[in-house]
């Protein structure tokens, strides 16, 4: 009896605790780590998203940009973080659903070693070439690919990115061989489009408007499911030469395993209100960024999501031979 009573003190005062702890959270800065350099697309959306959720905590978020062997440098950084909810990690799917399928030797795992806070709304890929590249369509594009397998050169934003795993998730569907020609950031990537150094590439499409609109790129295709209404006239990969195909950049907010379920939930209810500010939501939709319906923000539909990736790259990889070590 005086054991089973100690237990109970014991678990009673570990609970009033982390009560205590998640109603001061947060009482100083937090930070986000973003394993890319700045500039880029995660690291703009996870700033436009932080200003948010910051004001709603009142508190500041700091982004620490911390790039590496393809955002791994990063992950592996916030995973070895205290688990108190001031290191949170940007998630991405290449370093949070790719990696275990793309390296050999991971200093962390994304399943096991993190926990999910909250799921950013996510960005389709559109596939582009060069304004004045002979191919038209995607059709023609996959011809080509068919006809030339050595002879179709892909830029991307680097190893591991969204860019580089979609187009080998296309290649794969589709049954083509393609050059992947890595840079560093989907910035020099896409000069290389214009400048036609290379054929094309796959870019998020809230980077790509302005240059597809500009014309000088050439818009073929789209990952989403249907079309957006960005981009009306440009058919989906789904409705042409790959019926089925979807994909799309996902990002979350992870905390190291072992934060406080109230500083997570926490956090994720100040994000679920200002994704309720439809001006907020309203300008990232017209970037084509796609809302999601509101129980898949969640921290656990992100760790769920995170499993479902993990194991979908692992198939893609192992039919593609990507590998990075």
């Amino acid at each position: 009896m005086h054991f089973i009573r100690n237990a109970l003190i014991a678990l009673a005062t570990v609970a009033s605790t982390a009560l205590a702890y998640a109603q001061s959270y947060p009482s100083k800065p937090m930070s986000w780590v973003v394993p890319f350099a700045a500039g880029g697309p995660t690291d703009a959306l996870a700033r436009n998203i932080a200003e948010r959720v910051a004001r709603e905590l009142g508190q500041p978020i700091i982004i620490e940009n911390t790039p590496g062997a393809g955002g791994t440098v990063g992950a592996a950084k916030v995973a070895k973080a205290a688990p108190d909810g001031y290191t949170l990690l940007v998630g991405h799917m290449g370093y949070m659903g790719a990696a275990p399928a793309l390296y050999k030797k991971l200093n962390y795992d994304p399943v096991k070693d993190f926990d999910g806070v909250f799921r950013f709304p996510d960005t389709p890929l559109v596939l582009m070439v060069r304004a004045d590249h002979p191919v038209k369509d995607i059709a023609g594009l996959i011809d080509f690919g068919k006809k030339n397998p050595d002879k179709l050169f892909l830029s991307n934003a680097g190893t591991g990115s969204s860019s580089h795993l979609i187009a080998a998730l296309m290649a794969n569907s589709a049954g083509i061989k393609i050059t992947s020609v890595p840079y560093k950031g989907a910035g020099p990537a896409l000069t290389d489009v214009i400048g036609g150094q290379v054929d094309g590439m796959f870019d998020q499409t809230n980077t790509a408007l302005q240059q597809i609109t500009s014309g000088k790129v050439r818009a073929l295709a789209v990952t989403s499911l249907v079309r957006l209404p960005q981009l009306k006239n440009v058919p989906t990969l789904n409705e042409t030469v790959l019926p089925g195909f979807e994909a799309s950049t996902w990002y979350g907010i992870y905390a190291p395993k072992g934060t406080p379920k109230a500083v997570v939930e926490k956090v994720q209810n100040a994000y679920l209100k200002v994704m309720k500010d439809t001006a907020f939501t309203g300008r990232m939709a017209e970037q084509a960024i796609q809302m999601l319906p509101p129980e898949k923000y969640s921290g656990a539909a992100l760790a769920k999501l995170t499993e479902t990736e993990v194991v979908r790259w692992r198939a893609v990889a192992a039919k593609s031979g990507l590998a990075l070590d």
